[in-house]
């Protein structure tokens, strides 16, 4: 395959730590191998390396660039974050647009767009499995390109200095439940080893609701947004919509997490399944929310009432491992959860173009927001806007697949 600048660069404290070993044992003998030559071998440091150390690559090598990236998508997100927010100088200065083409290697906790794009087996420990992305670029196969959502973080209005924070995810932009599992993991992160963090955090936020107003935002070219029919097993468009295409919706939500390019956040966790079986035609982000108001039984908001709706709750996690069957699960009329029957949907699947969340001010944890695993803090009085977006011609991040 024709030479190319190839910058080879792995977390070595991702995950359980042995992407160094993996990286030494399978990655760089594979590509020896190959005969193909390594421009610049990188291990990352501190938080904001990885980024640094791409926009200097790409200032320094001209032409197409690929990466061989050992991480989980932390990293990634560290380096579409880093690419995104600057203009590049060098050999770049007046070049309209950059892309990067991105060989995965799974070396993180989750490994959420890996594993999407390259379905988990049961042989997953095989060495093998880690290496479909990089045998792609060996072999010079396709490459597909990356949905973006970015995520702007604004001030009140009223306020005397209006500031705003912008956040590009490649997998997952959540608040709620997952917001407040990503942020409590990180105090585990050295306790406890593997996914085992995220459920030590979910079962101690798991009785919590989210107090906001929601505003859904139709894709750009349909100008819908849509709602998944279980029993017409199709999307079709949300019965609430106005005369733009918007959606209002009203919490408390226990859930609230929208990706984009995955269908799972872990392994076996399919939490939105449809993105890969029903493939959009436009630029879109598929979105899962669960509000107990929707439950027959609710009737207002008590202790004993987020404690009974806790075990509903684990009952939809649950079944998001069972390949992704709790977008199936209903109400019965007495509030009890099934799989069978017209009641309403537990879970609320849309796909639309992107969604605003508007906390209540006195809802602290409610103001929490994860983009790909990084926490932010949407300001009282302000609000996030999330929006799908793909990259114009020329730019963006391309994965070997």
């Amino acid at each position: 395959m024709a030479s190319c600048p190839l910058l080879v660069m792995y977390n070595p404290v991702c995950g359980d730590g042995t992407a160094e070993a993996f990286f030494n044992e399978h990655v760089f003998p594979r590509l020896e191998e190959a005969h193909i030559q390594v421009t610049q071998k990188l291990v990352t440091g501190a938080a904001g390396h990885a980024g640094t150390a791409v926009i200097e690559f790409l200032e320094r090598y001209e032409g197409n660039v690929t990466i061989i990236l050992g991480s989980g998508d932390g990293t990634l997100h560290e380096i579409i974050n880093g690419l995104s927010l600057v203009v590049l100088k060098g050999v770049r200065e007046n070049v309209m647009s950059s892309s990067v083409r991105v060989v995965l290697v799974p070396c993180g906790t989750a490994n959420a767009l890996y594993y999407s794009l390259f379905k988990p087996t049961s042989m997953n420990d095989d060495p093998a499995c880690k290496l479909k992305s990089l045998e792609a670029f060996i072999r010079g196969s396709k490459v597909v390109p990356l949905t973006l959502a970015v995520t702007t973080l604004s001030s009140p209005p009223s306020s005397k200095q209006p500031c705003s924070k912008v956040a590009v995810s490649a997998v997952v932009t959540s608040t709620a439940l997952h917001a407040s599992i990503l942020h409590d993991s990180e105090s585990l992160r050295k306790e406890v080893t593997g996914i085992e963090r995220f459920k030590i955090a979910a079962r101690n936020n798991i009785t919590q609701w989210y107090s906001s107003h929601v505003k859904l935002l139709p894709t750009p070219s349909a100008r819908t947004v849509e709602i998944y029919d279980p029993d017409q097993k199709t999307f079709v468009t949300h019965e609430d919509s106005d005369d733009h295409g918007i959606v209002d919706v009203y919490g408390p939500f226990a859930y609230f997490l929208s990706t984009v390019n995955v269908d799972r956040l872990e392994p076996a966790f399919r939490i939105t399944p449809l993105a890969f079986d029903f493939v959009s035609s436009e630029i879109s982000l598929d979105l899962v929310m669960v509000r107990p108001h929707r439950d027959p039984t609710f009737i207002m908001d008590t202790t004993e009432a987020r404690n009974t709706f806790a075990e509903k709750s684990n009952t939809v996690l649950t079944a998001a491992y069972q390949d992704g069957n709790h977008i199936n699960l209903r109400y019965t009329d007495d509030g009890k959860i099934t799989s069978e029957g017209t009641g309403s949907t537990v879970v609320e699947y849309i796909r639309c173009g992107g969604w605003e969340w508007i906390p209540d001010d006195v809802d602290e944890k409610a103001h929490l927001l994860c983009s790909d695993g990084a926490i932010f803090s949407i300001v009282k009085g302000g609000r996030a806007v999330c929006r799908a977006a793909v990259p114009a011609d020329g730019a963006g991040f391309l994965v070997y697949v």
